[in-house]
């Protein structure tokens, strides 16, 4: 055979190879690798802004990034021999290296005002970016552990409000690796972030249920309390269903209960058993694991927690027992292995 014949078939050969992705995965999966691989995520232009330094912001933004983001639940060290886990003392915002919990490629920077090792060079921006959009000082796709799919929701006043706290966080020198996302993981990463290029007002907060909803989703209490693993699974997707994997360090391991109002979850709530169990970490003598972050969101004020149960009760029942207590056993409407599995 020729020269010239081998390099033309060789060279049909590659491009069947090649077109072989877009034929089965949809003709984006070379935009989507191309963003993954070599020129980032998608972003906007990093605005040239500094955020009014007020009381008003620094008390906001202390009762959001302390309560019901609870950021330096992951950007801290935690000590998960004491209830709640809360910070190592000394530690707070100084950032966490997820090895105990099986990622030690996965790292939560130091946001505290260190100049050297934290935040301290970066601008209001760059912080204000990251925590809505996903992506992070540097440009680099942010792994979804941190929450920015939640964060998305966040009023321009609230994300200011929170940058303007973090600038008041003592600074910690505490030297860090950077996060390196397996290869194989940025193709299903690279589309989460999701550039705001217009202002984001203050939502509708005129009810109960919508204050709730709006705390609710900064919280990302669905994403946690909902199972999200097997689309024709009859809970899939079902908001607050439970059935959604946690984990902890080393090798524990919890499913997320029901949270509503069907017979299968917390029917046996009313708002004040509901606080009660965010300012304890108890429900009566039943001890909730830390990998539920009930020590930040028993900060909230009483009037926020309870419009977050005014909207958990608006939400459409969900018949899914779960029951950590109990030894894991196949659930038929999740299509998952968990406690009480068997009961559905």
């Amino acid at each position: 055979m020729k020269l010239r014949t081998k390099l033309l078939i060789s060279s049909a050969l590659l491009l069947l190879l090649l077109a072989v992705p877009g034929i089965l995965e949809g003709w984006h999966v070379y935009s989507d690798a191309w963003h993954a691989y070599i020129v980032g995520p998608r972003r906007r232009p990093l605005r040239d802004v500094q955020f009014a330094r007020t009381p008003q912001r620094i008390k906001r933004g202390e009762y959001l990034a302390e309560g019901v983001l609870g950021c330096f639940r992951c950007h801290s060290d935690r000590d998960w021999n004491a209830p709640g886990a809360p910070p190592v003392p000394g530690k707070k915002g100084a950032g966490h290296i997820f090895a105990d919990e099986g990622r030690p490629w996965l790292v939560a920077p130091n946001i505290t005002s260190d100049a050297q090792t934290g935040a301290g060079r970066w601008t209001d921006d760059m912080i204000a970016r990251a925590i809505r959009e996903g992506v992070g000082h540097d440009g680099r796709i942010l792994h979804p552990q941190m929450w920015y799919g939640a964060f998305h929701d966040l009023s321009d006043e609230d994300v200011a409000s929170i940058v303007v706290y973090l600038r008041t966080v003592p600074p910690v020198r505490n030297p860090l690796p950077q996060t390196r996302i397996p290869l194989a993981r940025r193709m299903g990463y690279v589309n989460l972030p999701q550039p705001i290029d217009s202002p984001v007002p203050a939502p509708d907060l005129s009810t109960p249920q919508e204050r709730g909803e709006y705390l609710a989703n900064v919280a990302d209490c669905a994403g946690c309390h909902t199972s999200w693993y097997h689309p024709d699974a009859p809970v899939f997707a079902k908001l607050f269903g439970g059935g959604n994997l946690l984990e902890g360090p080393g090798t524990f391991k919890i499913v997320s209960p029901n949270l509503t109002s069907d017979p299968s979850g917390i029917s046996y709530y009313d708002e004040n058993l509901f606080i009660e169990v965010m300012r304890t970490g108890h429900v009566k003598a039943r001890s909730l694991h830390a990998v539920m972050p009930w020590f930040w969101y028993g900060k909230m004020a009483d009037a926020d927690l309870r419009d977050i149960f005014a909207y958990l009760r608006a939400q459409e029942p969900v018949q899914h027992s779960v029951d950590n207590t109990e030894a894991p056993t196949f659930c038929k409407r999740c299509l998952e292995t968990h406690g009480g599995g068997d009961r559905n």
